[in-house]
């Protein structure tokens, strides 16, 4: 019998049709029936045009219906699958530049500091709405895969308040093994352990990545049995062009001794030491890529493949489609799971679930990021034990905030977000209380089609605002466009070529998938 797999926020176009992809690859699953669901009408009809055509070209007997309708999406789903950005690029555009005024320079704001924590305020509530549905109109025992940004606080609060079988998954770790692969290949060569024309793929790597989403740490690298954990930063720091790209990255490796799988912008973003001072923040970058550290990049590419691929779109539809195969499937951790469960087939990977006692240095309950195993019998998480000290500090900070802005989401608590913002690394780096009090304000204020929760706070916060502007004790705004911001391409200068404008348009779904 066809299993049937809910998809939430499928109008990410890109990422959803890659996903369809994936689990098409695997025979068992062709039958598959998908329900797409979005509150975007023009964005549904789009992503099941293109995904109807792969499935008509590759002769597989699965179907997709498309609604509006979110609840008649999850009736009777084995799984839901939610990728979406509450908001949409409106808030995200809030997220960056209200910040930014106060001297918080970010370069993806999607998780943590200003940014993610506000993110959170507005995807918690609908994330547990989806729960809710989950629980009455889903299959008994449906499992939940997220995809939504912030990845930790959402995860936590769909198991803690949302109460239905959450897995989180992101694709870092799977990005930072690859980079690890290349630079564990570059120095067998030459130490004559592999012949120069030798290619290694990252399976022949083993590794143990642990910590909190974003902020996880490669504590473990192997490879034909030779621990090479110690030995990462001479060959990370010799291979090109991570000198160039990965600064942030490579220093964090130096000091701490383990290789973090976040990306340049997001780490530094995440830490208080790299982007508190605007004079030193180009130091720490590199504008060659939105994601080595770009004021507000992410913003930026996501603007520009929004506005492209509603350009492209007629383009896309007369090309001849591709065939589904193996061959094209991705890394992408979701398929892999389903075709875990729904086959016995084993998988391991690296996703975010509830600690239990599996890093014994952080704290139960919380969200974090582990290898995990899956076969017939299930998702099963192994003990990792103690993060070494130095990244359990760093994760520890966070979590922290983690859980100040998830309950804060959940609870509509003003008091509890202001201290989540205060307490984070890098807002806390820059500002001082006064200035995180009003900078959380103006966010709630400016954002306040998003936030029921605070349905009853927002007057009171605009009245603040305005109070001290009426005595003089409205904080300094600083006059910013950010230490390395980038405009938006127009959709005429991306069309001069048009190669990299949709190579973009897919960087906009969150980055490269994952296949080295």
């Amino acid at each position: 019998m066809a299993i049937k797999i809910a998809m939430i926020g499928a109008g990410s176009i890109g990422f959803t049709r890659r996903l369809v992809r994936d689990i098409l690859a695997v025979p068992e699953l062709a039958d598959t029936h998908f329900a797409f669901t979005d509150i975007s009408e023009r964005n549904l009809d789009m992503v099941t045009q293109l995904c109807r055509r792969d499935i008509e070209h590759s002769r597989l007997p699965a179907r997709i219906e498309a609604t509006t309708d979110r609840r008649a999406a999850i009736a009777d789903a084995d799984y839901v699958i939610s990728t979406i950005r509450q908001g949409g690029l409106e808030a995200f555009q809030l997220d960056i530049d209200i910040p930014l005024k106060y001297g918080v320079d970010q370069c993806v704001g999607d998780t943590l500091c200003a940014g993610g924590i506000m993110y959170a305020q507005r995807t918690i509530p609908a994330l547990l709405d989806f729960c809710r549905d989950i629980r009455e109109v889903a299959k008994p025992d449906a499992l939940f895969l997220n995809y939504s940004n912030p990845m930790a606080m959402n995860t936590w609060a769909c198991n803690k308040y949302g109460r239905v079988k959450t897995i989180g998954l992101c694709h870092g770790v799977q990005g930072a093994h690859w980079q690890i692969t290349r630079a564990i290949e570059k120095w067998a060569k030459a130490e004559g352990l592999l012949e120069p024309d030798a290619k290694l793929h990252r399976r022949d790597v083993d590794v143990i990545a642990a910590g909190i989403n974003h902020q996880t740490w490669f504590i473990q690298v192997k490879w034909r049995g030779m621990d090479l954990t110690s030995r990462l930063y001479e060959m990370m720091s010799v291979l090109d062009p991570l000198p160039r790209t990965e600064k942030v990255r490579l220093d964090v490796l130096k000091r701490f001794g383990y290789y973090s799988t976040e990306s340049n912008g997001h780490l530094s973003e995440y830490l208080p030491w790299y982007r508190k001072r605007p004079e030193e923040i180009p130091q720490w970058i590199d504008m060659e890529s939105w994601i080595h550290g770009e004021t507000g990049g992410y913003l930026r590419v996501c603007i520009e493949g929004r506005n492209w691929f509603e350009t492209d779109f007629p383009n896309w539809m007369k090309e001849d489609p591709k065939p589904i195969t193996a061959e094209d499937r991705s890394e992408e951790h979701g398929s892999w799971i389903i075709e875990g469960l729904e086959t016995g087939r084993t998988y391991r990977g690296h996703f975010n679930v509830i600690n239990q006692g599996h890093i014994t240095n952080l704290p139960d309950g919380c969200a974090i990021e582990i290898p995990g195993y899956v076969d017939a019998n299930g998702i099963n998480m192994p003990v990792v034990g103690d993060l070494p000290l130095g990244c359990a500090a760093t994760c520890a900070a966070s979590v922290r905030v983690q859980e100040m802005g998830m309950e804060a989401a959940v609870h509509g608590d003003v008091s509890l977000l202001k201290l989540a913002m205060l307490h984070d690394p890098l807002v806390g780096a820059v500002c001082n209380p006064e200035e995180v009090w009003q900078m959380t304000d103006e966010m709630l204020v400016a954002q306040a089609q998003w936030l029921p929760q605070y349905r009853d706070e927002i007057s009171a916060a605009r009245k603040r605002l305005e109070e001290a502007e009426r005595n003089g004790t409205r904080v300094k705004l600083r006059e910013t466009r950010g230490a390395a911001r980038v405009e938006p391409k127009t959709v005429e200068q991306m069309a001069s070529d048009r190669a990299a404008a949709r190579a973009n348009a897919g960087a906009a779904d969150k980055g490269r998938m994952t296949r080295g």
